[in-house]
């Protein structure tokens, strides 16, 4: 069997983000636009899914949108009627249905089952990577997908032609303007710097909204909808009103939830900007601008382990003071420490943080990208099955 031939099932469960959704309708859209992949996504929640991708018909069980099957996945779903797909994907902690997994191992082939994990940078993600899990239960295997920073994991999500489209558009002086006009912004060459806030809320964020506004220069933060914009209109009543508001030199506007394409050319549009998540920091990798990451809380401050591995491995070839300054304000952003000092610091390296992210992305880029290399793997595992067989 050829992946091309092949039938891909892939399983998305929205938990209280968008980045589960995020990174499987990207990959579901680079299977089958880049890989000729006959993919089937099962989503459990399609209004969740229509904010990042408008033409999902919420009230429909089974579309295709792109190339790719859509199909609702509720606790309604007859099974039995839908046969078990040669590759099956279960992405970022989500279980397959039961019903699911046994129909699987009826199956004298059985198909190719991998867990596709959250990113991490820990060095432990290397030896795991590509691993087999029998399952105590059923006579199947599981093998282990880790998204990653180095050649020994999946690599990161990126299109083929992605960073050409963001070199077209940062060179298109009229693709920018539309741009702006979408987001109703009159005149962006106004602002010295424009920032985009896409983030949890934060209980220091005054502090940081402040330093912007005493900057000394015109800036713009561009806040899509969230949690983070919730706790600026509730600071500044007027955001919630106007969805606008002028303090000193800042400009702070809200907008609208964005579609995937949208979002990327904000990235590329901005000077800095700050991501939450998975889905939306690689993406900013890709844009190769100064960013913030805020990592996915967990207790007892679990995730900090996960950003410290990250920061060492981002951080291994800045100049010191360079990432000191990056360290420092990342740790107070995801720690709730205040942030006027450390911002200050940052902004001073900015020039420097823009030089070496576009460094650290051609490095990301020679690892190959996650699609590709999940072809790949499941390439080596069909051949495997037929010269063994």
């Amino acid at each position: 069997m050829s992946v091309s031939s092949s039938r891909w099932d892939i399983f998305c469960a929205v938990i209280d983000n968008f980045g589960d959704i995020g990174i499987c309708w990207r990959l579901s859209r680079q299977l089958a636009s880049e890989h000729g992949v006959n993919v089937r996504l099962w989503v459990d929640d399609l209004a969740s899914f229509q904010r990042i991708c408008p033409q999902i018909n919420v009230d429909e069980m089974q579309q295709t949108v792109a190339g790719v099957n859509i199909m609702l996945w509720s606790a309604r779903t007859s099974w039995a009627e839908y046969s078990v797909a040669d590759v099956v994907i279960e992405a970022l902690a989500c279980t397959i249905p039961m019903p699911y997994q046994q129909q699987m191992a009826t199956y004298d082939v059985k198909p190719l089952w991998l867990n596709l994990e959250y990113l991490s940078a820990e060095d432990w993600v290397e030896g795991c990577h590509g691993l087999p899990s029998p399952q105590p239960h059923l006579p199947l295997d599981k093998y282990f997908f880790f998204p990653g920073f180095t050649a020994a994991t999946g690599g990161l999500l990126q299109e083929t032609a992605l960073q050409q489209h963001a070199q077209s558009f940062s060179a298109d002086t009229v693709a920018q303007q539309q741009f702006w006009q979408q987001l109703d912004i009159k005149d962006p060459s106004y602002y010295a710097q424009k920032i985009s806030l896409f983030a949890y809320d934060h209980p220091q964020l005054s502090t940081l909204v402040n330093c912007w506004r005493q900057s000394g220069q015109t800036i713009l933060c561009l806040v899509p909808e969230g949690a983070l914009a919730t706790q600026l209109s509730g600071l500044y009543p007027q955001l919630s009103i106007s969805r606008e508001l002028v303090i000193d030199a800042l400009t702070i506007k809200i907008l609208p939830f964005m579609p995937q394409d949208d979002y990327d050319k904000l990235l590329w549009a901005c000077d800095i900007n700050f991501v939450r998540g998975e889905d939306s920091i690689i993406r900013a990798h890709w844009a190769g601008k100064p960013f913030i990451w805020q990592i996915y809380r967990q207790q007892q401050q679990a995730h900090l382990e996960k950003l410290n591995a990250f920061m060492l491995r981002y951080c291994a070839q800045m100049p010191v003071d360079t990432c000191e300054a990056v360290q420092q304000f990342w740790l107070q952003w995801n720690t709730d420490g205040l942030l006027d000092k450390s911002w200050q610091k940052f902004s001073a390296n900015l020039v420097q943080i823009a030089e070496y992210n576009r460094l650290w992305r051609v490095a990301l880029t020679a690892n190959g990208d996650l699609a590709s290399n999940l072809v790949h793997f499941v390439e080596k595992k069909f051949i495997m099955r037929r010269n063994f067989s």
